[in-house]
């Protein structure tokens, strides 16, 4: 069980409930919440008028809403803005935003009683996932059409999975036990306000990144052996000389992953001068996107504890201060330098598998099969990852640049954080076919200089793949192959042979 203290959740903890392990709040978070929805009550009692407790929404800030009547506001709240559209988002996207609301509803800032909070870790511990659609969301105002349809989960409207069956919310939750919740002052507003839906696509998108750059870099070792590569460019005096701090640690990982090669050994008084950019140039392009990636994590670990609901409660002094925290450009400018970083990585694995199966340039058999002619080998693979990476390209605009009004002109300017996440997460996929291409590729290379053998981590590697893919003797149906090492890119399978670990907690 992760125990999550909101204010101080780490990457660490994120990628373990990323990864399915089950999550509860502190014991600490519960006296806030207590605090903050006891302000709302005096605040209320008080007769003040605080948006979006009494009032309308948007333009509609002005109209004062009788007391009667707060409940209907804030479920018709729910109701109104449960308009997405276009594809469900993924279930472990689903769950994380539900436990990245509970977090920065456990902040204390809100004014939302525990039950709410409650509820929410309630639903995710039962395996009860609301189904959310993927499109509607601006990122200003928070996801409100996506958190909406969340939250209509908790009063028993929308459709909930229910350990993989699909049910109406109400009869999901009578299942489990549970009433439809009814809305207070303010809660409303607190679950539809916030950036939990684009932070948690974008934290998949994060260690998603993490796996497919750490099989970039073990396909980029490999690949490097089977051209017989210098290992000269990966020397740390150079990238000590730049001071690039991820292009010194990814130079660091190349060596350790070709340390110990005999194919490399092998060729150490050879003639040959330099290698190609994408070879020789590994740690300054996969080092500026391991910045890159960095640089993300730091954004979105600090908005995975963010409060960004509207407006905050400060309990101690009854105030309530309306704000923009919801306006999510954090988020989407850390989607969209994953974007590049993703872009690139695949660029710079294509041209390795481009130079691979060429003879001109690698040495080795033609399109990296015997008998070539009657055989065509890796010669479309190459074709389908050059497909992939020009689709990126067309998916690399990046969306916080984009702006659109919306509500009349009060929300005038908004940050598209959850297309911008939604468009990295297909350029990773993407990335990660790319890099599947190259580890066939480069492990097919391998092959070719036997009986010398590789280092001993890529042997690893190898061997992984071969345990899977078998030697590409002549031609064959393809399909399963690239489906299978896809597959081991996005879930580790490869590089988990391999430790290289440079993200840490």
């Amino acid at each position: 069980m992760i125990t999550l203290n909101p204010g101080t959740v780490g990457l660490a903890e994120l990628r373990a409930v990323w990864g399915g392990a089950p999550a509860e709040l502190h014991p600490d978070a519960w006296p806030a919440i207590d605090a903050s929805a006891a302000s709302i009550a005096r605040i209320l009692a008080s007769g003040r008028t605080v948006y979006g407790v009494n009032t309308g929404f948007g333009l509609l800030a002005n109209t004062r809403i009788p007391e009667d009547r707060l409940a209907e506001l804030q479920t018709n709240l729910i109701l109104s803005h449960s308009c997405g559209l276009g594809a469900p988002l993924d279930p472990r996207i689903v769950r994380l935003a539900m436990i990245l609301k509970a977090i920065g509803l456990g902040r204390g800032f809100s004014g939302v009683r525990r039950i709410v909070v409650e509820r929410l870790l309630a639903l995710v511990e039962a395996d009860a996932l609301p189904i959310i659609p993927g499109q509607g969301s601006v990122g200003a105002s928070g996801d409100l059409a996506p958190l909406a349809h969340l939250s209509a989960a908790l009063l028993g409207e929308g459709e909930i999975v229910l350990h993989g069956e699909t049910l109406s919310a109400g009869e999901a939750l009578a299942r489990l036990g549970l009433a439809p919740l009814a809305l207070g002052p303010k809660e409303g507003l607190a679950l539809i306000n916030g950036t939990q839906v684009s932070t948690a696509i974008a934290l998949d998108v994060l260690f998603t990144a993490e796996r497919i750059f750490a099989a970039a870099l073990v396909a980029g070792a490999l690949s490097t052996d089977a051209l017989k590569g210098s290992i000269a460019p990966f020397d740390p005096r150079l990238h000590a000389a730049r001071g690039q701090q991820g292009q010194i640690d990814v130079a660091a990982a190349l060596r350790g992953l070709l340390e110990g090669s005999a194919i490399g050994a092998s060729h150490l008084d050879c003639a040959k001068v330099q290698d190609p950019y994408s070879f020789r140039c590994q740690p300054q392009v996969m080092g500026a996107a391991l910045d890159l990636i960095r640089n993300a994590a730091r954004t979105l670990t600090t908005e995975a504890n963010a409060v960004s609901d509207n407006p905050l409660i400060f309990a101690e002094k009854d105030e309530a201060i309306s704000g923009g925290n919801f306006h999510a450009e954090p988020v989407a400018f850390a989607a969209d330098t994953l974007a590049m970083a993703l872009c690139e990585m695949g660029s710079l694995s294509e041209r390795r598998t481009a130079v691979l199966i060429d003879p001109k340039m690698s040495g080795l058999p033609p399109f990296l099969i015997e008998d070539s002619g009657v055989n065509s080998g890796f010669m479309i693979l190459q074709v389908s990852a050059a497909a992939l990476v020009s689709e990126n390209k067309s998916l690399a605009f990046p969306a916080s640049a984009d702006s659109i009004p919306t509500s009349a002109g009060q929300e005038d300017h908004v940050s598209m954080a959850t297309h911008g996440a939604l468009k990295a997460r297909r350029i990773a996929r993407n990335a990660a076919g790319v890099v599947a291409i190259e580890l066939l590729a480069a492990a097919q290379g391998i092959d070719f200089h036997a009986p010398l053998q590789t280092s001993a981590p890529l042997a690893r590697a190898h061997q992984a793949i071969r345990a899977a893919v078998p030697f590409h003797e002549k031609d064959r149906f393809l399909a399963p192959d690239l489906a299978w090492a896809q597959g081991a890119v996005l879930d580790g399978a490869v590089t988990d042979a391999v430790q290289t670990d440079l993200f840490g907690g």
